[in-house]
């Protein structure tokens, strides 16, 4: 259960302006509110919600992450989502009091910090991975440097060959052509 709960958050979170968010009409299906009621909780109490915790969507974001996420266009969204990042979400906690709200806080949470892990954890292997690629990078570049020679010496080749003769030709070869 807690997998698949897990599984279900990640699916909602997204990636804006660099930071880690879920939006607004996610948590409040995840908290079991209407996402207006949540919007009014959080303008109602802005104190607590500093720049780095939430920010509101642009309207060229939204329109890529529909078009990207096949979110529906279709429907009552008369304003542009809010965007929460983990900092943001853990802030809920303190303005939904209902056990739902709490209870799926901490579910995020742990979703948030299993995500930071996973990063942590693969940072090693992408080192690893850059440099496996510089490294073939710079004998790749050789082979294809030599790959160019040998097509550009068989292209010459190929253009000697067909090109036309001129001058002289031995007698053996006068009586031929």
């Amino acid at each position: 259960m807690a997998k698949l709960l897990r599984n279900t958050i990640h699916e909602k979170i997204y990636e804006i302006r660099g930071k880690k968010v879920i939006l607004d009409a996610d948590l409040a299906i995840l908290y079991n509110v209407e996402t207006r009621k949540l919007n009014q909780a959080v303008r109602r109490n802005l104190n607590r919600f500093p720049e780095d915790f939430f920010f509101q969507l642009t309207f060229n974001e939204w329109q890529i992450l529909i078009s990207q996420n096949v979110i529906s266009s279709w429907g009552g969204r008369r304003t542009l989502p809010l965007a929460f990042t983990e900092h943001g979400i853990a802030m809920l906690a303190s303005i939904l009091k209902s056990e739902i709200a709490v209870a799926m806080n901490i579910a995020i949470i742990h979703t948030f910090i299993a995500l930071r892990n996973i990063q942590v954890d693969n940072s090693g292997l992408l080192d690893r991975i850059t440099q496996l690629e510089e490294t073939f990078h710079r004998k790749f570049t050789s082979i294809d440097q030599a790959l160019d020679f040998l097509l550009h010496e068989k292209q010459k080749d190929k253009e000697q060959k067909n090109r036309k003769k001129i001058g002289f030709l031995p007698e053996n070869k006068k009586n031929k052509t």
